[in-house]
């Protein structure tokens, strides 16, 4: 099975999301987004929710493979 959208979790780095999503924020208002983008998981993007490349910066270092547990 092939999915519309693809996440792929970068090594250090971002979520990088490709494919037809609706990024909305906190307050319900949606988030213009292309068909590609990248989501910050350091915290210190100066461009929240999209990364900025500072991960790299900072040395940024996540775990190397996905938690498992159930999901929300």
């Amino acid at each position: 099975m092939t999915a519309d959208v693809k996440i792929q979790v970068s090594k250090g780095g971002p979520l990088r999301v490709q494919g037809p999503v609706e990024l909305i924020d906190s307050d319900g208002n949606v988030i213009e987004v292309q068909n590609q983008f990248a989501l910050c998981r350091c915290g210190s993007s100066a461009r929240k929710p999209f990364c900025d490349g500072t991960h790299g910066k900072i040395g940024f270092d996540a775990a190397v493979a996905p938690v498992s547990g159930s999901s929300e």
